[in-house]
């Protein structure tokens, strides 16, 4: 069963214009983004290659599109679901996508994905709207790559490979980089095919026919030196991102001493993390409305409504079927949820299926161990959501805060949880602090919560929560205070 799926994209056109940097929007992050879309892509420059088993060799071209999926279980709205998502990472590559299948099967199609019959009808789509890509809604075996190539005849991507083009085109600083090139070297590594049939492979004796010496041809040498440079290659970025990430441990190491609590956020790309990073810190970070806007980690300091300082960590989103070969590059980037001491786990509350989203991020913070850390789920774009889909997320989700990054609504319940939820303030204290130790003092504003505090005559008298640490120091002048 073959369902037809269409989507219209509008363009909208760039124009130069000079801008005062004070008209710089904190909450939007403009400037970036008038950088980011200074320079686009130039289609029809390119000379493109005759034969198709030469794509590896050459990088990602998105223009015109078919996007194809394989609905294996589940309902008919989940796999449509699917398929526009797939729709806006393809429009978020640089795509303009032309038509949509869905193919209902118990499985894949070992051979060709979605089955030799419907590959034929797909070549037929194909010539029909003049696509020049298909796009395949899973992750394809080399095998169904090279037999769907030959039969569309244009080529064909799979999702893990589109996602992979998104994050190079948005990585910015010299780690993100990194960590997209090692991730797309693990991709390409079992699909290099050499130069199709072009040269020859190496055979001698019986397997040549009889020819023996000089029946050799130099086809796997090409392929084998080929992947011998991609190891070389992947190995040298493994050496580089070890040494990025010290860097960023010493800066966990030196808030881990300093007692500053860390919260990171997490979710669903395109759920609104960056927009919630500008409104609770003014970090001015990059806003779009685009999949994988964010890559590289962004550490901001917060303060809770009692004045307990944290930081507050913005990191890079997920999705369904999130390539495993992106989850590993990205490890160290991801240290920053897993050190974490509280999650503001984020979910776009005007999706189609934001249950799906919960479920895709939850599935990625358990690969990366962060599982057990606490989390409070915060239902975002409540400016744009239905109320019955809120009310269904927060019966889901008990501890969740609902709010809207967009317009400030519910962002002061969210920081009152954040700081009823902060870690470290395991003690209670109640003590009379002389007005010679204002330092300590100043440590009790600045690393605990203080839930009263009275000026006497002897000193400062304090009734508050802080780490074991700083109730260790407080623990002298702790046996006179009276009552508080």
């Amino acid at each position: 069963m073959t369902q037809p799926f269409s989507a219209d994209q509008d363009h909208a056109t760039d124009e130069f214009e000079t801008r005062d940097p004070a008209e710089f929007d904190p909450m939007t992050g403009e400037l970036d983004l008038e950088d980011r879309k200074a320079l686009r892509r130039v289609a029809g420059l390119s000379t493109e290659l005759t034969d198709i088993t030469e794509v590896e060799y050459r990088a990602l071209r998105l223009e015109r599109v078919v996007l194809v999926g394989v609905w294996t279980d589940g309902t008919a709205e989940m796999a449509e679901n699917s398929l526009r998502e797939l729709a806006l990472l393809a429009e978020t590559a640089g795509s303009e996508v032309l038509e949509g299948l869905v193919q209902r099967r118990s499985r894949p199609d070992p051979a060709t994905y979605i089955g030799s019959g419907k590959a034929a009808e797909l070549r037929d789509i194909v010539i029909a709207t003049g696509a020049d890509t298909v796009i395949c809604d899973g992750e394809l075996t080399p095998s169904q790559l090279r037999h769907l190539e030959e039969t569309v005849q244009v080529k064909v991507i799979d999702r893990t490979a589109l996602i992979l083009d998104i994050f190079a085109q948005h990585a910015k600083s010299r780690e993100g980089k990194a960590q997209v090139e090692l991730a797309q070297l693990d991709y390409l590594l079992p699909r290099l095919r050499g130069w199709g049939g072009n040269l020859s492979r190496q055979v001698g004796g019986r397997a040549a026919g009889g020819i023996g010496i000089g029946g050799r041809g130099p086809g796997e040498t090409k392929i084998e030196l080929d992947r011998r440079r991609i190891r070389t290659r992947m190995a040298k970025l493994r050496r580089q991102l070890a040494g990025m990430s010290k860097s960023r441990d010493t800066k966990r190491g030196e808030r881990r001493r300093n007692a500053v609590p860390a919260v990171a956020i997490a979710g669903y790309t395109n759920a609104g993390k960056s927009s919630l990073l500008n409104r609770l810190t003014g970090a001015g970070v990059l806003v779009e409305n685009a999949l994988f806007a964010t890559l590289d980690p962004t550490v901001r300091r917060a303060e809770t409504p009692g004045g307990r300082a944290y930081t507050l960590a913005d990191t890079v989103g997920f999705v369904r079927h999130l390539p495993h070969q992106l989850v590993e590059a990205f490890r160290s980037t991801l240290e920053e949820v897993t050190d974490a001491g509280l999650i503001l786990h984020v979910v776009d509350g005007s999706d189609a299926d934001p249950e799906a989203q919960l479920e895709a991020v939850r599935e990625v913070l358990r690969d990366i161990g962060a599982d057990g850390i606490p989390e409070i789920v915060v239902i975002n774009k409540a400016d744009a959501a239905d109320d019955l889909t809120i009310a269904r997320l927060q019966r889901r989700e008990p501890h969740s805060v609902v709010v809207s990054a967009r317009t400030g609504f519910g962002i002061e319940a969210l920081r009152a949880a954040i700081e009823a939820d902060l870690p470290g303030l395991e003690s209670e204290v109640r003590a009379l602090v002389p007005y010679d130790r204002g330092d300590l003092v100043g440590q009790v504003h600045e690393r605990g919560e203080v839930l009263k505090q009275e000026h006497l005559a002897d000193g400062t008298m304090l009734h508050a929560r802080v780490p074991a640490d700083l109730a260790g120091e407080l623990a002298r002048f702790e046996a006179v205070a009276p009552n508080v």
